[in-house]
């Protein structure tokens, strides 16, 4: 699980086998995880989190999606 990207309480990465799909990012925090889809960025998952602290996440997401993108493309290709 690679890591990309910490800020405050979350870590950004990424599963090791998941190329097959569009580029995405996982966010979790202690025991809670959400994943994101990158193009156009929107929410594909959710284990956990209240929807409140999803918006915060999705804007840490949309924040720096350019730079995920590409350790997403450095990863897994296009």
């Amino acid at each position: 699980m690679p890591t990309v990207l910490r800020i405050g309480p979350y870590r950004f990465h990424f599963y090791s086998r998941e190329g097959n799909e569009p580029p995405h990012i996982h966010v979790t925090r202690e025991d809670m995880e959400a994943k994101f889809w990158l193009r156009p960025v929107a929410m594909a998952a959710n284990r956990g989190f209240a929807s409140a602290e999803l918006t915060r996440i999705q804007r840490l997401v949309e924040e720096h999606c350019s730079a995920l993108i590409a350790a997403y493309i450095e990863r897994h290709g296009n």
